[in-house]
Order: structure tokens, then C-alpha cells, then sequence
């Protein structure tokens, strides 16, 4: 629906995940009887979910970990861990830093070259402990590096940026052709961010097995403050899945749909589905694991930016470990523990046996959802009143 800014100017009206409720149907299932898997390219993951490639979120450790739950993590090749034999200190550092140095500082640190040989070394890690090996790098990075990541033998590449488009046009340097590269990559590549229906099926039309979705919902992404660009996750999720149904029927290839950033709790990465996500790339809730290398804080890839930062250090807390955030038991009220058994709960609840069934349940534009009958819990701060 057209909404007139004014004369000349008018713009679609979008919504985010608190503007929007799923519709139960006529029918409830059994969770136990509920597929939550996801098969991408030759892998199959119990769940469908990759883990943030942020560097207090993602570790090699917690890449095996997550891999051994039942999910994919994504390691920032272009983070601290290929730029510091032993970062440990350094998240000890960050950890510490008062809000108003922590930016300046973490320039700094990160001003550190990135290692070709820990490219490697990092890679091997992650397999060595039995994971399936997925990392990312930026456009402008990705050909210097592509080499290095093939030798090492990663599984699956992530090429991210804040926003990434299919015909990137520059007067000052060869940009990279995504279509060409990918193609000719031995490698499936998962290509991101994207916030619209043109974009994502332009991405799509490169030969990528998956897009990022999100521009800016993340919790420490700051660019739709410092830029003014950005849509609500559940229209943009919407508008990349109406590109997939485009993309699937000129071409027959089904390309997934990752909704990246935006989620707190298991119904965000319910409502994430339903609008017609394949999987969700997660971030904060992870960051607040116990074994999250961040000690409770996470920061986004362009937080240290040289020149323009569009991220913030922000705290997630530590109050959980990753098994309890991602599969439970959750021993709080919330929403932000278990996601995935809320995922399942969800599914059941609306009768819905797979995610693919799943994308096509109702949901309505709601936006008392968050405040209907829940008085106390917003006066007390408890639940959902937090």
C-alpha cells in the first residue's frame, strides 16, 4: 500500500516483527512430529539457523559447538581471529573498555593486517573439530582471499557487507562481477545483505545458493541511524521470498532466503519462517552464551569502520550456554531461550509439519500483539514487559 510522504514523494508502508502475529489454522500437530531440518546444497543441519559472523559471537570453538547442536556458525574471516595468534586478550580488553573509548579503541585493535596463513589455520580448526567450515568475507576482500579459503578447503562461503548488490558500479577501481565469481567458485556461496524484492532476485540471478536478508535490524548495527537505510524485517523477508517464487519459476533452481538480524526471541524466529525465511542468521541471543568469545558483549563488522562506524559495542549479558539458547531447556519466561523448541512449539501450535509448509502460514498485521492484556507484565518488567 502506496502512504503519500508528501507531494511528490510517496513509499510503501513495511513492518517489522512486533507489527505482525501468525494466525493459528484448523489444525495443531505434536512438536515431536514437527521437521525443523534444513538442506542447504549437500549439507543437511537439524536446525535452521548460522550463527552471526561477528567476532563475540563466532569462534572457532563455538563453531564446532554449534555444529555439534545441530546449526551452521559463519566465522568473520577478516575478524580478530585472523589477525591475532591468541585474540583472547583482546576480547578481555573490549570487554572492559569504558562506552565512551570503546570505539576509538577497537579501530585500533583492528587496524592489525589479516594473516593469510590464520585464514587457514582457522578453517582447518573448525573442521578438525568435525564442523562443516563456513566463514565469511566482505566484497572487497573476497578475490584477494578466494585462493586461500579454496586451499584450506571451506564448505561454505559468506560473502556480507552492509549492502551487497549485484552490479556494484565504481569509477575508481574493478568491482568485483558476483555473477562471474560465483559461478566459476568451486564453492557454494551464500551472498547478503539484501532488503528488497529487485535486489534479492538480482543476488539470486548470480548463481548463489542462499541470500542474507536484513539491512540494519541487527542489535549492534547502527546503519540505519548513520546511513537512513534499512526495511522492517517482515516486509523485506516477505519481498525476498516473492523473488525466490520469481527465481524458482524462470530457472527451476530454489535459492534459500536467510533472514539475518532483528531476532530476540523464539517467536521473531518463528515470525521470521512464516513470512518466508529458510533459516535465520542470529546474533545477539548467542552472544549472551557462556561460551560466546565476546564475555557477554558483541559488535557488528562495521564497528570499527576507519572512517565511518556503523556498529556498536553492545552488551548482551551472559546467561546461558548454547545448547539452553538454542535447544533448552529454558528456565525463563521470555522468549529468549529454547528458539528452536519455540520454533517447533510455533509450528505445531498453526498444525504445520515443515518449515517450507510453514512459509505459507496467515499472519495478520497486529500491532497490539505486544501490549494486548499485558498490563502487569510491562509494570512488574517481567515476560514480555521486558
Amino acid at each position: 500500500m502506496e502512504v503519500e510522504i508528501g507531494i511528490g514523494k510517496s513509499g510503501r508502508r513495511a513492518y517489522g516483527f512486533d507489527d505482525i502475529a501468525i494466525v493459528p489454522s484448523r489444525r495443531t500437530r505434536d512438536p515431536e512430529d514437527v521437521d525443523i531440518s534444513w538442506d542447504l546444497d549437500a549439507f543437511r543441519f537439524e536446525l535452521p539457523m548460522m550463527a552471526a559472523a561477528m567476532d563475540g559471537v563466532t569462534s572457532p570453538r563455538t563453531a564446532i559447538e554449534m555444529g555439534r547442536l545441530g546449526g551452521l556458525a559463519c566465522l568473520n574471516l577478516e575478524g580478530l581471529w585472523t589477525r591475532y595468534d591468541d585474540p583472547e586478550p583482546l576480547f578481555e580488553e573490549i570487554a572492559e573498555l569504558d562506552t565512551d573509548k570503546a570505539t576509538r579503541r577497537m579501530q585500533e585493535i583492528y587496524s592489525e593486517p589479516i594473516r593469510e596463513e590464520l585464514i587457514a589455520q582457522r578453517i582447518q580448526d573448525i573442521k578438525d573439530g568435525g564442523g562443516v567450515a563456513c566463514a565469511s568475507l566482505t566484497p572487497q576482500r573476497v578475490e584477494r582471499y578466494a585462493k586461500h579459503v579454496l586451499d584450506a578447503e571451506l564448505d561454505v562461503l559468506v560473502i556480507q557487507g552492509t549492502v551487497v548488490s549485484a552490479e556494484h558500479v565504481s569509477k575508481t577501481s574493478e568491482p568485483l562481477n558476483l555473477k562471474k565469481f560465483i559461478r566459476e567458485f568451486e564453492v557454494p556461496v551464500i551472498v547478503g545483505g539484501c532488503a528488497s524484492y529487485s535486489t534479492a532476485l538480482h543476488l539470486m540471478r548470480t548463481g548463489a545458493v542462499g541470500i542474507l536478508v536484513g539491512v540494519g535490524p541487527g542489535h549492534a548495527c547502527t546503519s540505519r541511524g548513520v546511513l537512513g537505510i534499512g526495511v522492517p524485517q517482515a516486509t523485506a523477508i516477505a519481498d525476498a521470498a516473492g523473488a525466490r517464487i520469481r527465481h524458482l519459476d524462470e530457472t527451476g533452481v530454489y535459492v534459500h532466503v536467510i533472514a539475518d538480524g532483528g531476532m530476540r526471541t523464539g517467536g521473531d524466529v518463528a515470525k521470521a519462517i512464516a513470512c518466508g525465511a529458510d533459516a535465520v542468521m542470529i546474533g545477539s541471543p548467542l552472544a549472551a552464551a557462556y561460551e560466546a568469545p565476546g564475555r557477554g558483549y558483541h559488535w557488528g563488522m562495521a564497528t570499527f569502520h576507519p572512517t565511518l562506524p556503523r556498529g556498536a559495542r553492545v552488551q548482551a549479558g551472559r546467561r546461558a550456554t548454547l545448547a539452553e539458547v538454542l535447544t533448552g531447556p529454558a528456565h525463563d519466561n521470555d522468549g529468549t531461550l529454547n528458539l528452536f523448541g519455540a520454533l517447533r512449539t510455533s509450528m505445531a501450535t498453526t498444525g504445520y509439519e515443515t518449515v517450507k509448509e510453514f512459509q505459507k502460514a496467515e499472519v495478520m498485521v497486529a500491532p497490539s500483539l505486544q501490549t494486548e492484556g499485558k498490563s502487569l507484565q510491562r509494570s512488574q518488567g517481567i515476560g514480555m514487559g521486558r
